[in-house]
Order: structure tokens, then sequence, then C-alpha cells
């Protein structure tokens, strides 16, 4: 007879059988699941396994696919039924799938009566969603509501890990972490024994799955395995939460003129799709600055408004400047929406008690997505717009509010709307490319911009002097940079294009654009202007046809060490003299460099209010060498010719443009061109323009490149010609250099630095240093510029210095403090 006490062993094989005759939720509930329905179950064990004695755990082979057909698999080298005492056990290099989850272990136990799952030895349990849980023991109850886990470690998918002596879990909810350690730090691949960069250790750490919140209590922050803080308590959202209601990490700054600062930013997660900021900054001088943000994202776009003001306290900060008053406030907003995968609409919007009211307050119009106070911007954009994209094709439609910085807005324009489109016709038409554009500007200023551009003209006020006589050229003293009234203008221009290579190798293109513009322009008789453009109301239309022929002629030479490809090129440009030139406004061409970048271009001036005129011809001659160890040279020389008619660059408009810039002779002056990388690592360029009769240089920029895996290090030294006619009365000279070191595996230091070799001083430079790895950000920026204005008015010296500090998934502060000085 058989013993009540006897154990039937079942000698290893495959066989499948029902949830119920196995007792199988010891395995769902180790895995985190509660299943319902019906589940197949399959046991397997290697085919060596003989007998019914324990062998020794054999290497783990790879986890099994996914089985998404409602079966788990269990591998075991033995398993056993008790089934007087209703105990399942597996032993022995226990595996067990089922749908992307996997457990492994070196024994299970599952005891029906008190329904208890006891598992033992290199436990792992991987999630479907990739959270790896590392225990010795664990004992459960078969619902996974309570029980405890013995020497615990959690990997979670998004590199976060946790770690405790002993984890208890009650109310199915609840999880307690005992001398619990929390880090978002990878361990060291060469020591893994070695503490992380950071990580918080608490006496106890409580989960809470249902709120998503982990409560941290008598917690330290440690770097590198020394305490370098201490909180009582504290709580954070756990990993898995992208969006938590509650307090951000503060801010602190400090500014002369509010004294010291910290901000106390609070979230509110109000729905999926919508939250909200509220960060009131708490200041020693001014009082509380109250600043909020309503952020929501809709099915084809999203949108945000910021709302800012402050009753000040001391009003004596800012004695004669736009802040002298008691209420300061402002609300900028932006939004964008996609009306299908070619068409998106959105605006920028920004409204101020006082321009001053951002710089005096270190607002986020004047930082970097880092934070940093590099520079200070003249103005803010409202703006509402449309913007389409085709294949081959481009829309842009906007109406624009400049809101300047400088006080003068009386002095900026309002752009009614300003409309671009272009297209190139996807098929030939005579053989050739069709492309055609058009541009609508419409434009009001309430006062004329004046720019002297002399010291005497600044203290006389020549500007606004009247002359009998405009050839008189007072202007040449003076700048009419924006007219006063309404201008309006509606260009449109067609392109056609043809490229033909004959037996021996030349390339022929003949050209030919037919460009319209009709012009409305009422101007304000405002003292000085009449000295630029005639006032009242006044329209044009101006037709300017081109044809023109393209030559090029590369000749190609192979050697064993590369190829080398000179290649001589010529334009020759017939058209008729511009009409109305340099009497009307220009207000979008501004703008006039000549240097090898445009020795070709058909029209070389930038915007549309000017239009080049009469006959030229471009000619030069470009070398390309390009070598097979790798490297390349491209050197590209050449001049510009007026051949008939009157040329556009010689007449002065009101903001002198094209004067002085090399091509305001029949001969223009030479610019060349040398690129030259004689490798991935360095790069080199020299930009130069030459007086055609003196061979003095008027313009020259030499620029090396340097990027190693260590440091990358730039450099470029500017030395231009004096330009009287455009207010540079004096020869600029000045050296912009920048460096960026990696003086360890994730320390990086870096500067930049701008000095003024004519004044001999620096006017700008940065200093930065920074710490940056998957886990932990350190950065800091010290940084002076100067803030010039035009005139006599001496510029401002500004000064700021910002610390940032980031804990990945746990906080992210910063602390900035700024200055400015007349120097």
């Amino acid at each position: 007879m058989r013993s009540p006490a006897f154990r039937r062993r079942t000698t290893v094989r495959r066989y499948r059988a029902r949830l119920a005759a196995v007792g199988v939720p010891m395995f769902a509930l180790l895995a985190g699941l509660v299943f319902g329905g019906t589940i197949e179950l399959a046991l397997t064990a290697p085919a060596a396994a003989q007998s019914f004695t324990y062998n020794p755990r054999p290497p783990k082979p790879a986890p099994r696919p996914v089985n998404n057909d409602g079966r788990m698999l269990v591998q075991a080298v033995e398993v056993d039924y008790d089934y007087n005492n209703q105990r399942v056990s597996a032993v022995g290099n226990v595996q067990m799938f089922y749908n992307g989850t996997s457990v492994e272990a070196d024994k299970v136990i599952y005891d029906q009566k008190t329904k208890r799952l006891h598992a033992e030895g290199n436990i792992r349990l991987t999630d479907a969603e990739g959270k790896v849980t590392y225990a010795n023991i664990m004992d459960l109850s078969d619902d996974y509501r309570d029980g405890f886990v013995d020497s615990l470690r959690v990997d979670t998918a998004d590199d976060t890990r946790m770690a405790a002596t002993r984890a208890d879990r009650s109310a199915g909810n609840y999880t307690v972490f005992e001398n619990g350690v929390y880090t978002a730090c990878a361990p060291c691949k060469d020591n893994p024994k070695k503490p992380p960069l950071w990580q918080v250790k608490g006496a106890r750490i409580i989960h809470d799955q249902t709120d998503k919140m982990l409560y941290f209590e008598n917690a330290q922050l440690e770097f590198f395995g020394v305490p370098m803080a201490y909180l009582p308590y504290f709580s954070t959202p756990d990993p898995t939460v992208k969006r938590k209601t509650g307090f951000l990490m503060p801010a602190y700054s400090s500014v002369s003129t509010y004294g010291y600062g910290v901000e106390t930013p609070f979230y509110w997660a109000i729905a999926p799709d919508y939250d909200a900021t509220f960060n009131p900054r708490f200041t020693t001088r001014q009082g509380v600055l109250l600043q909020g943000e309503f952020r929501q994202r809709l099915i084809n776009g999203s949108y945000q408004i910021r709302a800012y003001g402050i009753n000040q306290l001391d009003r004596d900060a800012f004695i004669g400047q736009p802040g002298d008053r008691e209420f300061r406030g402002g609300v900028d907003t932006k939004g964008q929406f996609a009306l299908n995968d070619k068409w998106v609409w959105g605006w920028d919007g920004v409204l101020l008690s006082d321009y001053y009211f951002f710089s005096d307050y270190r607002l986020a119009q004047y930082r970097d997505p880092l934070g940093s106070f590099l520079s200070l911007p003249t103005e803010a954009i409202s703006q509402l717009y449309l913007t389409g994209v085709g294949n081959r094709s481009f829309f842009d439609a906007r109406t624009i509010h400049y809101l300047s910085f400088s006080g003068n807005q009386d002095k900026v324009p309002v752009i009614h709307p300003v409309v671009d489109y272009s297209n190139v016709i996807n098929h030939p038409i005579l053989g050739g490319e069709v492309s055609y554009k058009t541009n609508f500007t419409s434009l009001s200023r309430t006062t004329a911009a004046f720019d002297p551009i002399t010291t005497l003209a600044n203290t006389n006020g020549l500007c606004l002097t009247a002359s009998a006589d405009p050839l008189a050229r007072i202007p040449s003293q003076c700048l009419l940079r924006g007219m006063p009234g309404t201008y309006t203008r509606l260009t449109a221009e067609a392109q056609w294009r043809r490229s033909f290579t004959d037996p021996i190798g030349q390339i022929w293109t003949p050209f030919a654009i037919m460009r319209a513009d009709a012009i409305d322009a009422s101007i304000s008789n405002q003292p000085g202007v009449s000295n630029f453009l005639p006032v009242g109301d006044t329209q044009a239309v101006r037709l300017m046809p081109t044809v023109g022929l393209e030559y090029r002629y590369p000749f190609i030479n192979v050697q064993p060490w590369g190829t080398t490809t000179i290649e001589p090129i010529a334009q020759i440009i017939a058209r008729p003299n511009e009409t109305f030139a340099g009497r009307l406004p220009n207000e979008d061409a501004q703008s006039m460099v000549f240097d090898a970048s445009n020795l070709f271009a058909v029209d070389k001036f930038s915007g549309y209010d000017r239009v080049e005129g009469g006959g030229r011809a471009n000619v030069g001659v470009q070398a390309t060498t390009q070598f097979d160890r790798g490297g390349s040279i491209n050197v590209l020389f050449g001049q510009s010719y007026q051949l008939f008619g009157l040329n556009s660059f010689a007449v002065a408009d009101p903001t002198n443009t094209g004067l002085e810039s090399g091509l305001q002779n029949t001969r223009s002056d030479y610019v060349a061109r040398v690129n030259y990388s004689p490798n991935r690592t360095y790069t080199f360029s020299v930009r130069s323009r030459m007086d055609e009769a003196t061979a003095n240089v008027n313009r020259f920029e030499a620029e090396g490149r340097a990027s190693f895996d260590r440091w990358s290090v730039s450099m470029m030294y500017g030395n231009y010609a004096a330009q009287p006619e455009l207010g540079y009365l004096t020869r600029r000279e000045g050296l912009l250099g920048s460096a960026s070191i990696k003086v360890a595996s994730n320390w990086v230091v870096s500067g930049a630095a701008r000095w003024d070799l004519e004044a001999n001083k620096l006017n700008q430079y940065i200093i930065g240093a920074g710490y940056v790895d998957d886990c932990f950000v350190l950065a800091a920026n010290y940084v002076t510029s100067y803030t010039y204005s035009a005139g006599t008015t001496p510029p401002v010296l500004n000064h700021a210095f910002m610390v940032q500090i980031g804990l990945r998934t746990i906080a992210n502060s910063s602390s900035s403090a700024g200055s400015s000085g007349i120097q």
C-alpha cells in the first residue's frame, strides 16, 4: 500500500493539461498577471534528464518568442506533484513564458491550500514592457496582492534602477522597499559594484502603483557614494509617469534691479491633452512676479499662452527707464496647426506693458533653450501665418508686428501681409525648365527711421535738415532706413533655363527672365524725408526683361594622386536700365555683400525693392582637385563687368545700397575663394575682395576648423575696409574664435571670444563647462557682450552667469545672475 505521505513523482516529459489540473495560477501571479478564461500549459525538459535527481543548472537558453495563443510554456529540469499536500514544485532551471513575460528561477513552489507562491534562487522576471526584476526569494499570494521579496533589484526599460534588502507588497498596489536605493544611472561597465554617479537612498521607499508615485523617507542624495544632501521626506512620480501634477524644482536668479529671486514652479496635469504651469518668482526688491502658462495639444496641432504680472515695490530701481511704473506685465502666445500634410497655419503674439519688461526680468525670450543669457534680442514678433509646401512649390503668407525693445516703436514697420509663392513646372517647356515666383509686400511706418552715419550728422541733426538741392547729398551723412507712410509692392518673375553640352564638352546654358513690379507708395512729408524720396503719392510699374547665356568648359585631368577639374565660367547678361533707380523706397534689399558666392548671380541685390539693370558680364575660373586618399581643394577667382547702360550699384538710394560694394565701377573688384579640406579633421577657407585698380584688399576673411575625437576649435579672422557711405568710417578688423575640449569621458569645456583688433579689446566672450551623461547634467556658462546703438551712445556691457543641474527622472534646476553697465 502507498503511504499517505507518498509523493507521486512524474518522470519529466512533455505534455499538455488544463489549468485546473496543475494549479497554473502560480505562474501567472509570479509574472504579475491575472488571467481570465482557459489557459493551456506545456511543460518540457531536456531529453538527457533520465531520473528524479536534481541536476546542476545548465546554461540558460535564449528566451522563447512571445506566445500569443493563450498558452503558457514552462521548462524545468524536474517537476514534482504532491497531491496529498496539494503542492506543485518546478525545480532546476525553471523558465516560464507567457505573452511576452518570462520568469526564471532555481525553484518554484505553489501551495494550493494556502494559495501562496514561493520562488527561490536567481529569480529573474521580465515583463512585456521590458522591466526586469531580480530577487533571491519571492513569497506572494496567488492574486499578487500581498507578499514579500528579499534582495530585490528592478531594472526598467527606461534605464531606471531600484534595489532593496526587502520589499513587502500589500493591498495589491502598495510596495514598501526597506533600505531602498533609486537611480537613473547605468552601472559602471568595468566595475558594476562601483556606486553610480548619483543615487537616492531611503530608509523606506513606498511605491503607490495606483497614483504612480514614489515616496522617500529619510532620504539622502549621494554622488559617487558620498552623501551630499539629506531630505527627511520627498516624493516624485515613478518612471512610468510622463506628466504628473506637483511642484517642480526651484530656480534661482540674481539681477541688480530686482535683487535675488527664486521661482517655485507648480505643474498641473489637468488632462491628457492640456496642462498648466504656475511659477511665481519671489524677489527681494520688487515683490512677487506672477507667471503662468497654459498648453493644449489638439488632434492637428497645439498652442500655448503665457502671462506675466508684477506690482513693483521699488520703482526707484528703474528711475528714468521704461520700467519706472507700478504694474508691469505681458502676455505671449504661440500655436501651430496642420490643415493637411502640406499646409500649416499658426501664430505668435506678444503684448507688454512696456518694451523693456522682458529684459529687466530676464524672461524666456531672453534665453536660449539651455537658459544661457547669450545675447539681447532687439524685438519680439507677433505674426499670423499660413505655409504650404509641395513637391516643387512653396507658399508663405504672414502678417507681422515687431515689438521693439529699443523704444522706437513708431520707427518699426507693421507688415500688413507679406506673401511669397514659388513653383517649378514639372514638365519641360521648349526643352528647358520653367519656374516662377511672386512676392507681395505691404507695410506702414509712423515715423521715418534715420540712421546718422557720421558723428557730425548725429550731433547736429543734419538728417532732418531740408536741402534745396537733393544732389547736395546731405544724405551722405545719413541713411533713411525706413520711410514714413505706406508702401505696397507686387513682384512677379518667370524664368526659363536650358543646358546644352556640345560634342567637345562645352556646356551652354541660355536663360530668359521676365520680372514685373507694381509699386504704390504714400510717403509722409516729415522733416528730412524729401532729401531721400519724393513725398506724397507715387505709383510706378517697373519691368525688367533679361536674357543671358552662361558658358562652362570643364577640363578634367586624372593622375594617380587624384582628379583635377579646371572650369572657365562666363556669363553674358543683357537687360535695360533699372527704372526709378534710387527714387523708390528700399525696405528689404539693404544688405549687399559682393564676394565669390554671388559672382554668378543674375541679380546680386538681396531683396525685391532693388533690381539690377544694364548689361553685365561675369567671368571667372574654378578649379577643384579631389585627392584619391581623401581631401579636396576648391579655388574660384573672378570679376564682373558693366558692359552698357546704367550701373545700378553706382546709384545711391535711401540706404546707399550698392555703393562701395565693389560693383560700383565699370570693372568690379576681384573676388576669390579658396576652400581646402585635407581630411575630415581640418577645413580651411579664405575669401577675399581686392580693389581692381590698386589691388588693395577691401574685404578679407580667413577661417579654419579642426575637429578631433576629444576637441574641436575654430578661428575666423576678418578685415574690412572703411565704407563711409554706409556708416563704417574706419577699417574693421577682428578675430572670432571658439573651442570645445572633452577633458574626460563626459566633461566638456567650451568657450568663444570676439576680439576687436581695431579697438584692441574683447567685445564678447563666453566660457562654459558641462558634464552630460545618460542620467546627469551639470552645466555652467559665463557670458559678456556689448550692446551697441547708433550714434555716439556708449555700448552697454552685459554680464550673465547661469548654472544648471539635472537628475534624470528626478529634477532639473537652474540658477542665473546678470548685470549690465555702461562702458
